[in-house]
C-alpha cells in the first residue's frame, strides 16, 4: 500500500507537471501568433515605403529624373487648381498651415529623398483640404438642424465649384484630364466635391433670415400658447415679441424682396419679406414703414420702426417667420444664427 501510495503520488505530480507544460506551450503559441501578425504588418508597412522610394529611385538612376519631377509638377497643378478656390474660404488659412508649416520645415539635401518628402507633402496638404471641406460642411448642418430645415431644400442650382475637379466624375477621367495618378486624383475630386457642398450651403445659410430683427434682444413674449392681453384667455402667439420704445429701428433679418407693406388686419403697420424657398418674414405694430414693395432688401436694413399699431398694447415689435405656409418658432432660427456667427468668429 505503501508503494502504491508513492506510485499513484509520482503519477499525480508528473500529470500536474504535463498540464503546466501544456498550458505554457499554448500561451506562447498565442503569443507567438500575434507577434507574428505585428511584424507581418510593419514588414508590409516598410516594404511598400521601400518599393515607392526604390521606384522614385530606380528612375532617378535611369536618367529620367524629368519625368519625375514633371509627375510631381503635374500634382501640384492639380493641388494649386483646389487650393486657389479655398483661398479666403472661412477657417481655411488655420486649417491648411500646419500642412504647410510642415513641408517647409525639414530641408533635404539628397534629390532623390527630396522628391519623395514633396510628394508625402502633397498628400499631407490633400488630406488637410479634404478635412477642412467636411468639417465646414457639418458645421453648416448643424446650423441647419438647428433652425429645423433641410440643406437640401435651400442648396442653390448646380455646383459652386466647375471645371474638370468636380465634372469629371471618374478618377480615371479627371487623372486623364489633369496627367497625373489615379488615386491622387480621387483624393483631389474627392475634397473638391466636399468644398463644393460645404460653399454651396454656406451660400443657403446667408439667404436665411437668422439675424435679429432689432438691436434690443429682450423678448417681452414668446411664441406658442399664452394668454391674450385683451382677452386673458389662452390663445396661440404665433411669434416673438420685442420690446423697444416708440420709433426703435426693425430691422431685415436676411436677405429678399419686400412682398408685403401696409396695414393688416390685428398686426397694425406690417411688413412681409419673401426669402425664397418656401421662407418669410413678418414684422408687425409698426410705427413707419421705410419700405415698399418689390424693394430687394438686404440684412440688417432698416424697414420701419416700432410702434403699437394694430392689436397692442404698447410699442414692441412682433415677429414672425413662415415656412411653407406654416409659423416656426423663430427662436430656432436666432439660435442657429448666433451658432453662424460664433463660428465665422472662431475661425476669423
Amino acid at each position: 500500500m505503501t508503494i502504491a501510495g508513492i506510485v499513484a503520488g509520482c503519477a499525480l505530480w508528473m500529470g500536474i507537471g504535463a498540464a503546466a507544460l501544456l498550458v505554457n506551450v499554448l500561451e506562447l503559441t498565442r503569443g507567438d501568433r500575434e507577434v507574428a501578425r505585428t511584424e507581418a504588418k510593419y514588414e508590409r508597412w516598410i516594404a511598400d515605403r521601400e518599393a515607392r522610394l526604390n521606384s522614385a529611385m530606380a528612375q532617378l538612376s535611369d536618367g529620367t529624373v524629368g519625368n519625375v519631377a514633371a509627375s510631381v509638377e503635374k500634382r501640384h497643378a492639380a493641388l494649386a487648381l483646389l487650393l486657389s478656390d479655398i483661398k479666403g474660404e472661412p477657417g481655411a488659412a488655420q486649417a491648411l498651415t500646419p500642412a504647410i508649416n510642415q513641408a517647409l520645415a525639414a530641408p533635404e539635401t539628397d534629390p532623390m529623398r527630396r522628391v519623395e518628402l514633396v510628394r508625402l507633402s502633397q498628400d499631407r496638404l490633400i488630406d488637410a483640404a479634404d478635412t477642412y471641406a467636411r468639417s465646414r460642411a457639418e458645421r453648416l448642418r448643424v446650423a441647419f438642424r438647428l433652425a429645423g430645415l433641410t440643406p437640401s431644400a435651400f442648396m442653390p442650382a448646380g455646383e459652386s465649384l466647375g471645371g474638370p475637379l468636380i465634372e469629371a466624375k471618374d478618377p480615371r477621367a479627371l487623372a486623364a484630364v489633369l496627367d497625373i495618378d489615379e488615386d491622387f486624383a480621387m483624393r483631389v475630386h474627392r475634397a473638391a466635391v466636399g468644398l463644393s457642398e460645404a460653399r454651396g450651403m454656406a451660400e443657403a445659410i446667408n439667404s436665411l433670415p437668422l439675424a435679429k430683427p432689432t438691436e434690443n434682444p429682450e423678448r417681452s413674449s414668446g411664441f406658442g400658447v399664452r394668454f391674450d392681453p385683451f382677452t386673458h384667455r389662452p390663445a396661440f402667439h404665433s411669434g416673438l415679441d420685442f420690446a423697444g420704445g416708440l420709433m426703435t429701428p426693425v430691422l431685415v433679418t436676411g436677405p429678399g424682396v419686400v412682398s408685403y407693406a401696409g396695414p393688416r388686419a390685428g398686426y397694425g403697420n406690417a411688413v412681409e419679406v419673401d426669402h425664397g424657398g418656401g421662407l418669410k418674414t413678418r414684422y408687425a405694430h409698426l410705427q413707419t414703414i421705410n419700405v415698399y414693395v418689390g424693394q430687394t432688401v438686404a440684412v440688417g436694413q432698416r424697414l420701419g420702426g416700432m410702434g403699437s399699431t394694430g392689436r397692442s398694447t404698447g410699442p414692441h415689435l412682433h415677429y414672425e417667420v413662415w415656412v411653407n405656409g406654416r409659423a416656426i418658432n423663430p427662436e430656432r432660427f436666432l439660435r442657429a444664427g448666433e451658432y453662424v456667427l460664433k463660428d465665422n468668429q472662431n475661425r476669423s
